[in-house]
């Protein structure tokens, strides 16, 4: 089959970015789903907070998909459920399968992947010990519970301090089970500060940082674990070990953006997001090549993931119609100090008009700071802020006319400076 545009993956990312093609002009669009529903992630997401930004409404996961979900509805969007892609090729062929047409190939003008992230595991995480039932990552115990309706264990302990964790630590208690504690081996929490708040500290579950756990007991089931406060070279303190009695662990320690199909293909990518290295069009190295929403970079809300998938979908078009021009040399981006990562990696358009958007995320927690953008010393932005946190994405709007000070030196580095400075 032939089409203009292929979404692989109809979470949040997908759906928008589809919906955001199909208004501006693009009408062979195939939207392409391993699961049985659209949605992704969100339809065991129950919790509310969604929405905020993009439809000025506090939604929860399942009425936000819902939302997309009907809007695609009106539009002729070709949907294919259950079908799992197995690769894509540079020339933009997708090749995928399921259980009603059997092997498909796609060749596409235009590829938008979209298929999110994934948990890290306890092989991941190195955590040592026996090998028993009762170990979960967050996500899947989040599905047992609000999907299929069982409650994974009563006494719970969570290792790691990311958003779905604390989430699900208020979730358990609520569901009557008991929860132990929050182990989180940074001096810093890895969730929003608001659900610190709301699902931690309203709730008298406790928080225990610099700790982890060294060791897991149980011969079929889970019955503890041994848990210790790091140094600060993160290595166990033996004197501090404690043992902890629990049935049910809960990992949550990270995510990692989806991206073997990526990698496969030949895409280059960026070591510290874990995605591929993107320009202000969301266009990876292979021009036609864009992604969006977490397979790009973990994003901390689904508002932000809309829109970098809106701005895949309004790029894809652009390149479909073949309207994007392209610098001879583009402005890369550079990290400079406490700066963990910077999203887009690279600034390709010739004319720039309107605001540039750019997604970064600090290594350290920093006070009364200032984040600029530079030209070897000449200042292109800077924003202040009271508060920054590794857990906590920051968003820059530039306006196009500053960026224009990059573009004789072809390259721009953001870093973090005392507000003074």
């Amino acid at each position: 089959m032939k089409a203009d545009l292929v979404v692989v993956g109809s979470g949040p990312a997908g759906l928008a970015a589809a919906l955001k093609a199909w208004n501006e002009g693009v009408r062979d669009i195939y939207l392409i789903e391993r699961d049985i529903e659209l949605g992704g992630i969100l339809p065991q997401c129950i919790h509310d907070g969604f929405g905020t930004i993009t439809f000025k409404e506090t939604l929860t996961g399942p009425e936000y998909a819902q939302r997309y979900i009907d809007m695609l509805a009106k539009t002729g969007v070709k949907i294919k459920l259950n079908t799992m892609v197995l690769s894509i090729t540079p020339e933009k062929k997708v090749t995928a399968v399921n259980s009603e047409d059997g092997l498909l190939e796609i060749d596409a003008k235009a590829l938008i992947l979209a298929m999110g992230c994934r948990e890290r595991t306890r092989f991941q995480s190195m955590i040592l010990g026996d090998r028993p039932a009762g170990i979960f990552t967050a996500g899947t115990a989040q599905r047992f519970v609000n999907i299929e309706g069982y409650l994974p264990g009563k006494k719970i302990v969570i290792v790691g301090s990311g958003d779905v964790g604390l989430i699900m630590a208020r979730r358990f208690t609520l569901e009557g089970a008991e929860v132990e504690g929050v182990y989180e081996i940074m001096p810093y929490p890895g969730g929003l500060n608001r659900n610190v708040i709301q699902c931690l500290q309203d709730y008298n579950i406790p928080l225990q940082l610099s700790h982890t756990v060294v060791d897991i007991k149980g011969r079929k089931r889970v019955e503890g674990v041994t848990v210790a406060k790091v140094n600060e070279h993160m290595k166990p303190i033996k004197e501090t070990e404690c043992f902890v009695p629990c049935d049910t662990i809960i990992l949550a320690v990270g995510l990692i953006p989806e991206n073997e199909l990526l990698k496969r293909s030949g895409v280059q990518m960026d070591e510290a997001t874990g995605g591929p290295t993107v320009n202000e069009w969301m266009e990876t190295s292979i021009p036609g090549f864009f992604a969006c929403g977490n397979v790009v970079h973990v994003h901390d809300l689904v508002d932000y993931v809309t829109e970098s998938a809106e701005t895949a979908g309004r790029s894809s078009t652009r390149y479909i119609e073949r309207e994007l021009q392209r610098r001879e040399k583009p402005i890369k981006i550079e990290l400079g100090r406490n700066i963990r990562y910077v999203v887009p990696q690279l600034i390709s358009e010739k004319r720039l008009e309107g605001k540039v958007r750019f997604y970064l995320r600090v290594r350290n927690p920093e006070r009364k700071i200032e984040v600029k953008a530079l030209t070897h010393q000449d200042k292109v932005f800077a924003k202040k802020f009271r508060i920054v946190r590794p857990s906590e994405m920051l968003r820059l709007e530039i306006p196009a006319e500053n960026l224009s000070k990059a573009e004789e030196y072809c390259q721009l580095r953001f870093e973090v400076r005392d507000e003074q400075t």
